[in-house]
């Protein structure tokens, strides 16, 4: 069964790890993409064609949703393209770790801008045609860092935990127009950063887990899919920690 059949999403971040699985995923599903990266063109055209091979439309877009004037614009391209936009994942984001006392304002607030005002940004964008249709399903990524804090990485921590206050207050203003917003909070998920990390440590963190391995973009994407899909339709509001039992 193709849960998204006929929809179409905006899925930031898309050509590596965690948006590329969400965007594999939806695709099988039936569901039409709009992706967006920053600089990978090469991998972002391969991804682009392997989508497009599943029978769905997608199409990759060069943007910046932490630019005000570049999410509008990509709102109006995709609408013009696509028609209309059900779904939009706000997956896009960076790190720049550092104790507290070593952190430079430009890198704190670099983090703030690309991972807190992007979500901002392409929300406030796709308010206006969503209320037009009357449904819409907005599923912002924030992190297990985001719950419970991590120490070296107290302006990541600041900006996944925005997010969760940021659409909660969403799901409260569009519920009225069937306009759901929830939250998804990966724990330790292993992608093609995690792969430069020593694998004593990647180890180490895998016995803290209580399900006792990492998680893949896979177990991210399924959890999208479904507060993407109408068997979500009665959920706004919630953060879904997907993180084989890390924060409980």
């Amino acid at each position: 069964m193709e849960l998204l059949k006929g929809k179409t999403a905006i899925i930031t971040g898309a050509t590596r790890g965690i948006g590329k699985g969400i965007a594999e995923v939806f695709a099988k599903n039936g569901c039409n993409i709009a992706f967006t990266f920053a600089s990978s063109v090469e991998k972002a055209k391969i991804l682009e064609d392997e989508l497009n091979q599943t029978g769905i439309k997608a199409k990759g877009y060069q943007s910046d949703a932490s630019d005000f004037d570049a999410a509008q614009k990509l709102v109006d391209d995709v609408l013009e393209a696509f028609g209309q936009i059900d779904i939009v994942i706000n997956n896009a984001g960076i790190t720049k770790d550092n104790l507290l006392m070593r952190m430079s304002i430009e890198d704190y607030e670099e983090v703030i801008r690309v991972n807190l005002n992007s979500a901002f940004n392409l929300t406030k964008a796709v308010v206006r045609p969503m209320m037009k249709q009357r449904k819409g399903s907005i599923i912002n990524m924030s992190s297990i860092v985001g719950r419970k804090g991590n120490a070296g990485q107290a302006n990541y921590a600041a900006s996944k935990a925005g997010l969760i206050g940021f659409s909660k207050s969403v799901a409260l203003e569009l519920g009225s127009r069937n306009i759901r917003c929830n939250v998804i909070a990966p724990g330790f998920i292993e992608t093609e950063m995690t792969e430069k990390l020593d694998p004593k440590v990647v180890e180490e963190w895998r016995a803290t887990i209580p399900l006792k391995r990492g998680g893949t973009p896979e177990d991210i994407a399924n959890a999208c899919l479904f507060l993407a899909s109408d068997l979500s339709d009665y959920i706004t509001g919630q953060v879904l920690s997907v993180d084989g039992g890390m924060y409980t």
